[in-house]
């Protein structure tokens, strides 16, 4: 069976937490595409070349969960040819046997339209602000401008913006627990589940 969740949102918003859960809760394979582009980020030199020539190995390096590698995500995102190479991984990747979750900036409206379930896992930028810094430290005052600077980056590029598909249920997290929240996606998702 081929059934794919996408799942989209801005950074902190939980989506990763959801993602993963949901993949667990249903035996999905899960991919976290960000991760695609902070490996490609943090290697350096060419983002082209290195988004074409990217390995498995490059996706478990330590420090991709880094604000640095965020915000390098987030510049070579924006570069056309990086996103053609990226593509057709992701897309492969979504159509596999047995299901997939992948959550990211553009799966519901770009990777993945004919998503089977597409969700919009969104929270305020002050409450995601506080919980990146939860996460990393630093001057809380700092976070929240790096977090609006990246919204800003990402919902304002020309090539694949942030933004909810037309179809996308959208989950906003601002006041719900962990729990709450995959709960929520776990119930959407069942009910799109074909009958056995």
């Amino acid at each position: 069976m081929s059934f794919t969740v996408a799942i989209d949102g801005p950074a902190a918003a939980g989506k990763g937490t959801i993602s993963r859960a949901v993949a667990a809760e249903f035996g999905f394979a899960h991919l976290d595409t960000g991760l695609l582009y902070r490996a490609v980020g943090a290697k350096g030199g060419d983002p082209v070349a290195a988004a074409r020539g990217l390995t498995a190995e490059d996706l478990s390096r330590g420090d991709l969960r880094s604000l640095a590698a965020g915000q390098a995500a987030s510049r070579v995102a924006v570069i056309p040819e990086v996103r053609a190479a990226l593509t057709d991984f992701q897309r492969r990747f979504a159509r596999a046997e047995g299901g997939a979750v992948l959550d990211g900036r553009d799966i519901g409206t770009v990777i993945c339209p004919e998503a089977e379930v597409k969700l919009y896992v969104t929270a305020s930028a002050e409450v995601r602000a506080h919980r990146r810094w939860l996460e990393v430290g630093g001057d809380a005052a700092q976070v929240l401008a790096e977090v609006r600077e990246r919204d800003a980056r990402d919902m304002g590029r020309a090539e694949a913006p942030l933004r909810p598909a037309a179809d996308a249920v959208v989950i906003d997290t601002s006041t719900m627990g962990v729990a709450e929240a995959v709960q929520a996606a776990i119930s959407l998702i069942r009910q799109r589940l074909p009958r056995n």
